[in-house]
């Protein structure tokens, strides 16, 4: 279970390439409204073996009337609400700033954890200049340059000891499966949680790394037992409109981070949206389990292939990931809502599964034999022996002679060969070379 770090600043103080040193990424999702090119970035981040989101925000303005700096002040209201710890970032060149101390000021209000990091340190003598720094009463600053690296080690050190407790306790918890509903606003997630529990609502437990309002739900119904993670319309949305898509981004995130299987509902009206490949996404590189509901199924004009050709648009929008559980339904006319629910509990339980290592190589050396990996440069390469690695999710290591040779597509083959003996439906598989 990662936390979620909040990069946040005035404009130009190096938060984007910050952001791309902390994930190793360039990693940018671009968005058109009102004519403005908007950047909505968030990776993945992993320091002494502690992996947690990154969320790049856009610069922070005071008291501009602009409309597209009126939107990036919502996002980075949403970030500090949403992330566990925020790094704010300051310019040690153009030093404090009034609008530095303004920003200090909305910080300190948050009640959230904030590490103060003055940025573009790039040698020492510029070290002494940050301590002007301290007078935002935000502690001792962090001096760094992310355009180089330097002092960036000495943050993360920081950085993850702040959120280690709540990870240590989140392994605590007892193993039981989390489920999120996730998806655009206005899909339907809020009736499909509704329409689940019913009148009988069970025991809601809010778990240790939850953000205040973000409820998990006991579903002990039809013989299931498992955490319902409802993100539909529990949060507060001060200073956020509706129909603001970083928002449901945010709330996509926070989910998914703290869930074994995402129930992504898309509107069969508007169809697998680029908000839905996002989010689709966001759970893909989480290695989470994944079942998509197409929802308000009944408003389509269907005939004997509406069913079989929209399956095959959705999967066509999401490869090369397609073996992926699609259910179509109507939470509305209550058809194949419980569907879903079985469909959910057998990707989790996929996500468990362990091979005996004696089956695995018996089926893959033999898909190996038929189809070696092709030669390069003249050497042939060698798979001698397969192993499931002892992960959390299904993850393959196959050893041979020369592992750096074998290229993306044999990679491919080797997957598809394990979902064609193995049941991994609606799981990400990851698959190693190693040398023997």
């Amino acid at each position: 279970m990662g936390a979620i770090v909040a990069i946040v600043g005035r404009p130009n103080v190096g938060k984007s390439t910050l952001f791309n040193r902390l994930t190793e990424t360039n990693l940018a999702i671009v968005d058109e409204q009102a004519g403005v090119t908007r950047d909505r970035i968030y990776g993945k981040a992993l320091w002494n073996g502690i992996e947690f989101s990154v969320i790049d925000t856009g610069g922070y303005v005071v008291g501009s009337d602009d409309i597209f700096e009126e939107e990036i002040r919502k996002q980075v209201a949403i970030a500090i609400e949403e992330a566990d710890v925020i790094l704010f970032l300051t310019d040690v060149r153009d030093g404090l700033t009034p609008l530095d101390q303004e920003v200090a000021q909305v910080l300190r209000q948050s009640g959230k954890t904030v590490l103060l990091v003055v940025n573009k340190v790039d040698h020492p003598g510029l070290a002494t200049a940050a301590g002007e720094f301290f007078a935002l009463g935000l502690g001792q600053p962090f001096t760094i340059s992310s355009a180089n690296g330097s002092g960036t080690g000495d943050l993360l050190d920081v950085l993850v000891r702040s959120f280690s407790q709540t990870e240590k306790e989140a392994e605590t918890e007892p193993a039981i499966p989390r489920i999120a509903v996730v998806g655009r606003p206005n899909v339907g997630k809020s009736s499909l949680v509704n329409a689940l529990l019913g009148e009988e609502r069970n025991i809601v437990t809010p778990l240790p790394g939850t953000t205040r309002d973000s409820i998990y739900t006991r579903y002990r119904k039809f013989h299931h037992d498992f955490y319902l993670i409802d993100t539909a319309g529990l949060r507060k949305k001060s200073r956020v409109s509706e129909d603001l898509e970083f928002y449901s981004v945010m709330r996509a995130i926070r989910a998914i981070e703290h869930s074994d299987v995402c129930l992504l509902l898309i509107d069969a009206t508007r169809g697998m949206e680029s908000q839905d490949l996002n989010i689709f996404h966001l759970a893909v590189r989480n290695k989470k389990g994944i079942v998509i509901a197409v929802n308000k199924w009944d408003l389509i004009e269907k005939n004997s292939n509406t069913a079989k050709e929209f399956s095959g648009y959705i999967r066509n929008r999401i490869a090369p990931f397609t073996d992926v559980p699609i259910i179509f339904t109507s939470v509305l006319q209550k058809q194949r809502i419980h569907k879903t629910l079985e469909s959910v509990m057998e990707v989790y339980s996929n996500r468990q599964r362990k091979i005996p290592a004696s089956r695995l190589n018996e089926v893959m050396l033999e898909a190996i034999g038929a189809y070696p990996p092709p030669s390069v440069k003249g050497k042939y390469i060698k798979i001698k022996y397969v192993a499931q690695l002892p992960t959390p999710t299904p993850a393959f290591a196959f050893f041979c002679n020369l592992p750096q040779y074998i290229k993306e597509p044999y990679k491919r083959y080797l997957e598809n060969k394990i979902r064609e003996h193995f049941v991994f439906t609606g799981v990400p598989v990851e698959i190693f070379f190693r040398q023997k």
